[in-house]
């Protein structure tokens, strides 16, 4: 074990970075779409409702090892039969559009769920000043949901961080990708993935710590208000 992490531990460290790095850029554009699709679900519209359920249901339904061929294969193939075109998407470029559509779809019921928190008395107040339903929206409601919403937030990229893994299947050298062209190497299959799991382990655990750690100063934060 000691040799394999002499010899490929830059290699499964810089692996992890990619893996990090990507399940970043998935949360960064699953926060937008989720913020889109969470402010649809919750304004009195029916339109605006419907389009956010398809969008949820939609993305939630598909498995996202089949979400994550459609985009790499499937999507390319789409666009180059119709235009013969040369368009193609990097690993990286797919499995970013990959996370976010999925981490989205739970991210857009998270910022849902983190609104509807909010006293409805917030908004009737703030549209009694003559706030437009948007502005009451930014400057209101969202900086009161978020507050709810960090702990789950960071839940969600834990799971997206283990989702990472599924990307292998279309090239992208995340953790397990690189992991498997060890084992190729050395065929010591126990010791790479035991070192692996800790890998994994030691960041998940350190982001359960983290979300922990912000719930209890919420919590602490909300009692010293109460007092007040």
């Amino acid at each position: 074990m000691v040799q394999i992490l002499q010899e490929y531990g830059p290699l499964l460290l810089k692996s992890m970075g990619n893996t990090l790095l990507l399940a970043l850029c998935g949360l960064f554009f699953a926060c937008i779409l989720g913020l889109i699709f969470g402010i649809l679900s919750v304004v009195h519209n029916k339109v605006c409702n419907i389009i956010a359920q398809v969008f949820v249901d939609a993305i939630r339904g598909v498995p996202m090892i089949v979400l994550a061929y459609f985009i790499y294969f499937g999507i390319p193939y789409g666009i180059n039969s119709a235009f013969d075109a040369g368009f193609t998407l990097s690993a990286l470029q797919a499995g970013t559009i990959c996370l976010a559509l999925n981490c989205g779809a739970y991210m857009a019921e998270i910022i849902r769920g983190g609104i509807q928190s909010v006293d409805i008395g917030q908004m009737e107040a703030a549209r009694s000043l003559g706030l437009p339903y948007s502005k009451a929206m930014r400057k209101v409601v969202l900086p009161q949901a978020i507050k709810t919403m960090i702990p789950s937030i960071i839940n969600q990229f834990i799971i997206t961080l283990k989702d990472t893994s599924i990307l292998s299947i279309i090239g992208f050298p995340e953790l397990v990708n690189e992991a498997n062209s060890v084992v190729a190497i050395t065929f010591k299959s126990f010791q790479v993935w035991f070192i692996v799991g800790i890998m994994y382990l030691i960041v998940i655990t350190a982001l359960s710590k983290l979300a922990k750690h912000i719930e209890r100063r919420m919590a602490k934060g909300e009692r010293h208000r109460d007092k007040h």
